[in-house]
């Protein structure tokens, strides 16, 4: 008998067997052939209301095209949320994890008791409204947004929900623009420079001024990391302060594993922070222990104050000024997002080709404009204060 349409959806044809069948077409698979189903009926009616059944359960997301179940009513978000937890911590860093821990408190509370299938875009949005008028910050909703769309996207992946909601609620706009980085001006640059003493923490603000590397790089640094003829510093490792306790863990992202160039006029200041029979640069009084970032901070803000008229900011400033002035001496935003090792995802893709030989030309840019004139960068004395 001659296939009829199934309603625009498919075909229909008796077998010789004397059933019928309805066939739909669903895609395609992986080796390119097209996707198919059939429903068999002793009638035609059978064979099309199996059909439309199906269609129905795929559609409100009950089944998969395999007809496997593909919710679990009895999973709840609370449960799902900590088996998400457990599988993902291994890959962030232990100060992450007590942040994740404490946000995905939050969303356990708002909305544990709820079947993960049973959360829709508009309940996403409401949790986030809800954040907003508790007074949380719009860094945390944003956080709490992203760590939602992580964990309902692992439940789509897993066949838990059709679709994530997350992706289908709206964003909640920021109450107020974002404020501009703080960051010393070029004039203030050049005074602290040519003005900081030539000892061990005046030096290592000049090396962050001209490399853009954290205070956390920083004070993980051990001699082993810096090129003996003060050319390039290699950042492998970071502080990380962990139940009040200084740690040494991974820098803050995979793209902060960098080699950073050295201006030609800052070498010798370099060479001189690494003569040390520390394992770091920076060490506690409590020998083989980092230096503890609160109390780098006070130093940095002791040397600041005694120039007189630089603005008192904080270590990270530092980065936030390479950055910029980089930018005005005329470097690349992508050449600059490589040697300061931002994580920025759609940046990534932009700065995987810059070369060696253009950051080199990038950090001459920067000893030309401050410090390729000062003779006490040739002869700056070593001192272990």
């Amino acid at each position: 008998m001659a296939k009829k349409r199934c309603n625009g959806e498919g075909s229909i044809n008796k077998r010789k067997d004397g059933r019928w069948e309805c066939s739909i077409m669903f895609g395609f698979q992986k080796d390119g052939r097209r996707r198919r189903k059939s429903f068999y009926g002793r009638t035609r009616k059978e064979a099309l209301d199996k059909m439309h059944d199906f269609k129905q359960k795929l559609e409100a997301g009950l089944i998969t095209l395999d007809e496997r179940p593909l919710v679990q009513p009895d999973i709840l978000f609370s449960q799902w949320a900590d088996t998400w937890y457990e599988g993902h911590k291994d890959s962030i860093s232990k100060t992450t994890q007590q942040s994740y821990k404490y946000t995905l408190a939050t969303l356990k509370e708002k909305i544990g008791d709820r079947p993960v299938n049973t959360i829709k875009a508009m309940d996403i949005e409401d949790l986030l409204r809800d954040l907003r008028k508790e007074g949380k910050s719009d860094s945390y909703v944003a956080k709490a947004r992203g760590m939602l769309f992580q964990i309902m996207n692992k439940a789509e992946a897993n066949e838990l929900i059709r679709r994530n909601p997350v992706a289908c609620a709206e964003k909640m706009k920021a109450n107020k623009p974002m404020e501009a980085k703080e960051a010393f001006t070029a004039e203030e640059v050049k005074r602290m420079m040519e003005g900081l003493p030539h000892d061990k923490y005046g030096n290592s603000i000049r090396l962050m001024l001209g490399t853009g590397i954290r205070m956390q790089e920083l004070l993980a640094l051990e001699p082993r990391l810096i090129e003996e003829d003060g050319s390039a510093i290699h950042i492998r490792q970071a502080v990380k302060t962990v139940s009040g306790r200084v740690e040494i863990g991974p820098p803050k992202s995979r793209d902060s594993l960098r080699d950073v160039p050295i201006p030609e006029g800052m070498r010798k200041m370099v060479i001189s922070l690494r003569e040390t029979e520390d394992t770091y640069l920076f060490q506690s009084p409590n020998k083989e222990q980092p230096f503890e970032p609160k109390h780098y901070r006070e130093k940095f803000k002791d040397y600041i104050e005694a120039l007189g008229d630089v603005r008192v900011l904080t270590p990270h400033s530092c980065r936030h000024t390479y950055v910029s002035q980089m930018q005005a001496l005329g470097v690349d935003l992508a050449t600059i997002q490589s040697m300061v090792g931002h994580a920025d995802l759609d940046m990534t893709q932009h700065y995987l080709h810059v070369q060696s030989p253009i950051k080199q030309k990038a950090v001459e840019t920067f000893n030309a404009a401050f410090c390729g004139n000062d003779p006490h960068f040739s002869q700056i004395p070593v001192s272990s204060n």
